[in-house]
């Protein structure tokens, strides 16, 4: 047994020796393995930094490495360790050969091995054997072969990608991630030592399941390390105290989603750069985590942030985690499609305003509707009666954005969102009315998208995440003006309770039986989407968009960026006067529907509205009337309670309970309505 290593030492020294054309017949004949092996496919963030890698086809971790970008320490210590003379000889060392020869000769077994870093290339790229003279033919063969065929540089590449490292990581960069959790470029004189050690005996010397025995490994290399100058004594003792690490850390699994996204689409493809930055997509999946935490086991989160400038995605969470928990974490919910609630009506007013069918400071009327039977009501069931776009807007009520819709028609609501990019899908195929209040199905990113529009003055662009999308022009879908407009209502909205001041424009949403919670807000650089609710689609009792995801919205911009970008000034066209200054036909908005409705100067009751439940005061119930010609009467339940006044209000003494309040003009014209009181 022991005759075996010694004449294959002997025949590896004799081929070494000999340079007859025979032998250089031999070597030029040698058919080489693939020297390519495959490597992990990658997704980096656009600073380089990685994301995610995925196994190649056996299972193994073997990500790519480029020696520029490995501890130059670290080789140096290889080198000095492995083969000292790596770079002087041919690919076999005969004087590294004939001291293991003379060392198994004068001891009865092997003490140390004489194969080169070259002929260690040879065995892992066939997986052949030590031990046989066959075998180790084959390596002198080959490592021949490959030293006449690539340069050192590439030699010594092969190895850093293709040696092992315990359990399924091959390659120094796989082991400085698995072990220590980060990049090769800087290793301590401890960790490169360790990293010199493993692939001598990859499975004993595993420092997750035999610490003991790395941790010796490691300090002999150290010592012969200090020995060849390439560390100092001190050094090398502060080294030998350094802990081994114990366990192996999980490969980075950055935006998990997207990676898992992209590749499916590349799969041939690597390195796959895209356009997350890798620092907020850290910060932001913390977020994530810790605005679930705490709130049962099935509440969900997706975050989106992009460039409104570039529609570049910068962050892209998916779920609080990239699990198969309750969650339901493996579901990418920035693509789910769900119910907007609220959330498009920004794009209806914009519309509308492009329409010449309203301004910000025109009169609207919030009141009981019925549309051949659709009658949608405000959130809180409760009636403003007159009150300005603006205001509408701002307090997100249902009706006013319902008769915009209506006089838009909602073909074109659903083409907007088209044209910016998106694509929503209505059930049954045929939009309605409900769609202004979220009776269509969009995804968190095209939603975001839609918001970058506005933010934009108007011009959607695709949102993109890979960094060589190629830039596509951008389809107007709202004048600057309207944009504008928009953006300056949406800025008005008070902050929810602890966040900072700003003028950050947003938006909030809840979709029908609490299903979906939303935030939308951008400042005049970043786009952030927030949606909150169960992957499953069931309801979350009393979840909020306000209440629920307009604080973690302003906590994602807070860990976006310091200082909240300005919003864009007004474009010079825009008309920015109060309602007595606008042109008559904007004053008061004026629904399809309303041709056959009463005149124009016809007595309205301006408060309260129809349906209201009203507090008296004093036992007395205040009373308006809006157009009309003077005096007027009062009635209450059919009976007269004011006669012939000409102010425009009155005060009725009304009793509690439900009450059919109707006033009559000196025309004989009268405005009803049905009220509670209490």
């Amino acid at each position: 047994m022991r005759a075996r290593p010694i004449l294959a030492l002997a025949a590896g020294l004799w081929l070494a020796a000999f340079a007859g054309d025979r032998v250089r017949d031999w070597v030029d004949t040698t058919v080489l393995p693939p020297l390519t092996p495959a490597t992990s496919a990658e997704v980096l963030a656009r600073d380089g930094t990685l994301l995610r890698a995925f196994t190649v086809g056996d299972g193994r971790w073997r990500l790519a490495v480029d020696p520029t970008r490995v501890d130059p320490r670290y080789l140096k210590m290889l080198i000095g360790y492995e083969d000292r003379r790596f770079y002087r000889h041919a690919g076999v060392d005969p004087l590294a050969m004939l001291r293991a020869a003379g060392q198994t000769l004068m001891s009865g077994h092997i003490v140390s091995g004489g194969s080169t870093l070259t002929m260690q290339v040879a065995r892992l790229l066939e997986d052949s054997g030590t031990g046989r003279i066959a075998g180790k033919l084959r390596q002198i063969r080959v490592a021949l072969s490959l030293e006449r065929r690539l340069t050192k540089a590439q030699i010594l590449a092969l190895y850093l990608q293709i040696a092992p490292f315990g359990g399924n990581l091959e390659g120094v960069r796989s082991a400085s991630l698995a072990y220590f959790g980060k990049e090769p470029r800087r290793l301590t004189p401890a960790q490169s030592a360790l990293l010199v050690a493993l692939p001598q005996s990859p499975e004993t010397r595993r420092p997750d399941r035999f610490p003991d025995a790395a941790r010796t490994a490691r300090n002999r290399v150290l010592m012969r390390a200090e020995g060849a100058g390439l560390l100092t004594l001190e050094q090398a003792i502060s080294a030998e105290t350094e802990p081994v690490p114990t366990a192996r850390l999980p490969v980075p699994a950055l935006a998990p989603h997207v990676a898992e996204r992209l590749h499916a689409e590349s799969p041939s493809l690597s390195p796959l750069r895209t356009t997350i930055d890798a620092g907020l997509q850290r910060r932001l999946e913390d977020l994530a985590a810790e605005s679930v935490a705490h709130r049962g086991q099935r509440l969900q989160v997706a975050i989106v942030v992009a460039e409104q400038a570039s529609g570049r995605i910068i962050a892209s969470v998916g779920s609080a985690a990239y699990t198969a928990d309750r969650r339901q974490g493996f579901i990418d919910m920035t693509r789910a499609l769900r119910s907007p609630g609220s959330t498009l009506k920004p794009l209806i007013y914009g519309l509308a305003f492009d329409e010449g069918l309203g301004h910000p400071e025109t009169l609207i009327d919030d009141r009981p509707v019925d549309f051949d039977g659709y009658a949608p009501q405000n959130f809180d069931h409760q009636f403003r009666g007159t009150i300005r776009l603006r205001e509408a807007l701002q307090l997100s009520l249902n009706i006013p954005a319902v008769l915009l819709t209506d006089a838009l028609g909602p073909a074109k609501l659903m083409s907007a969102m088209r044209r910016a990019g998106t694509q929503p899908v209505v059930p049954g195929g045929q939009p309605g009315l409900a769609i202004a209040l979220g009776g269509v199905g969009i995804s968190l990113q095209d939603l975001v998208q839609i918001y970058a529009a506005i933010a934009r003055g108007g011009v959607a662009l695709p949102l993109h995440l890979r960094a060589d999308a190629a830039p596509a022009p951008g389809a107007r879908i709202l004048s600057a003006v309207a944009a504008w407009e928009v953006g300056d209502i949406l800025s008005g909205l008070a902050p929810p309770p602890g966040a900072p001041r700003n003028r950050l424009a947003y938006k909030t949403g809840t979709s029908y039986g609490h299903r979906d919670a939303w935030a939308i807000g951008f400042d005049g650089r970043h786009v952030v989407g927030i949606w909150m609710g169960r992957a499953d689609g069931t309801p979350v009792p009393g979840a909020f968009g306000g209440e629920l995801a307009a604080p973690v919205l302003f906590q994602a911009f807070n860990r976006v960026t310091p200082r909240l970008a300005p919003l864009p000034p007004p474009p010079a066209n825009t008309l920015m006067v109060a309602n007595a200054q606008l042109p008559p036909p904007l004053r008061h908005f004026r629904s399809r529907r309303a041709a056959f409705g009463p005149a124009e100067d016809a007595p309205q009751l301006a408060f309260p509205p129809d349906g209201a439940l009203v507090e008296r005061t004093g036992g007395d119930l205040l009373v308006r009337v809006r157009g009309g010609i003077a005096p007027f009467t009062w009635l209450a339940n059919g009976r007269p309670v004011v006669i012939g006044t000409r102010d425009a209000q009155a005060l009725l003494p009304l009793h509690a309970g439900f009450v059919s309040l109707s006033v009559i003009d000196a025309a004989g014209r009268a405005a009803r309505a049905e009220v509670r009181l209490r």
